[in-house]
């Protein structure tokens, strides 16, 4: 057989090799590499403590396309990912291919979320709200809220571990433990009471947990932040002279009736430690988590003599200031009779 015979039949064979060699590479980059997700906008698979093979080849089918969910099944029977499951919050883009997915729940390479602390006036609701965000079950956190040893282990009670929320947005971890989150809570905390804070606080003679309990009733107060260094400086006027705040919103708290539209002489004799008619002074202990809103207005408090205020018969959400008993009885006659216009009990 000539050379030329050889290289005949030789080439006869290389465009099939190359063809197939092509058409493998375009498979592996179709299943590999193309768009996984079906979804026209970024989402994510969130992994839990209790999920397996199925429940996690569950999660991913519900977000990708027929070729993404059979290149991870094949990656994840083909590997020790389903011997090693982690948990996580786990990102998928629009342009992410099945093989960046897959390395990146395998190793763990979840995102984080932006956890924002709600402006909520009980732990229980706290609890259930980050129930929702967060991996750690609502009841769990509610335990460790409510305990006594866990809030002292942070410095509080479970009267007072609210201060330790200061509601800012931050960069949590989906899976986080409760633990690592009550930690991460009270770094934040004593981050944001630096010195400047502490300062203004030793000056007012409060500690940051009596400025906070002051701040959560100011927020109850009032939603406009122009006003609330004036509600603050009336309040911060009366404990300086030893008169019981009479904060309605304590009342509220008291009696856990939130929607109520008009305090009565009944609802005053509440027997509770949050009721300020009762009571001189401070409540025992915030009755929401103060917006930082709130703590800048009492730590910034308006200096002036006004002892009495009472809510604008304008409805408007501001309110009437009074020096005198008498110029407030006044202001509280044109909001009665407001209220009595609009039939509101």
């Amino acid at each position: 057989m000539t050379k030329k015979t050889t290289n005949k039949k030789s080439s006869k064979y290389v465009v099939p090799v190359v063809v197939c060699v092509l058409a493998i590479i375009g498979l592996a980059y179709y299943y590999l590499f193309s768009p996984m997700s079906k979804m026209d906008e970024t989402v994510y698979v969130c992994i839990d403590d209790d999920d397996n093979a199925d429940s996690v080849f569950a999660k991913v089918q519900g977000i990708a396309s027929k070729h993404g969910i059979a290149a991870f099944r094949t990656m994840a029977r083909h590997t020790s990912y389903l011997d090693n499951i982690r948990t996580g919050r786990y990102e998928v883009t629009t342009d992410d291919g099945a093989l960046s997915v897959f390395r990146r729940m395998k190793n763990g390479m979840q995102t984080p979320l932006n956890l924002t602390i709600p402006s909520v006036r009980t732990m229980d609701r706290l609890a259930a709200v980050l129930g929702e965000k967060l991996m750690a079950d609502s009841a769990e956190i509610a335990k460790a809220l409510t305990s006594e040893e866990v809030c002292r282990k942070y410095g509080y009670d479970t009267l007072t571990i609210a201060c330790m929320f200061i509601p800012n947005t931050y960069d949590i971890y989906w899976n986080t433990s409760v633990d690592n989150f009550l930690d991460r809570m009270q770094k934040e905390c004593q981050a944001f009471w630096n010195d400047e804070r502490k300062q203004k606080a030793k000056a007012m003679h409060f500690t940051p947990e009596e400025v906070t309990t002051l701040a959560s009733i100011v927020d109850e107060e009032s939603n406009d932040d122009g006003e609330k260094p004036m509600i603050a400086g009336m309040y911060y006027n009366r404990l300086k002279q030893q008169m019981p705040l009479q904060a309605d919103p304590t009342v509220k708290f008291a009696l856990k009736d939130f929607g109520a539209k008009r305090i009565y002489e009944k609802m005053l004799r509440a027997d509770s430690p949050y009721n300020t008619y009762r009571n001189v002074g401070l409540p025992p202990g915030p009755i929401r988590i103060p917006s930082v809103a709130g703590i800048e207005a009492v730590l910034n408090y308006a200096h002036h003599d006004y002892l009495y205020m009472c809510a604008k018969e304008d409805f408007s959400g501001t309110h009437n200031f009074a020096r005198t008993y008498a110029e407030h009885l006044a202001n509280a006659a044109k909001y009665s009779a407001a209220l009595n216009a609009r039939g509101i009990k």
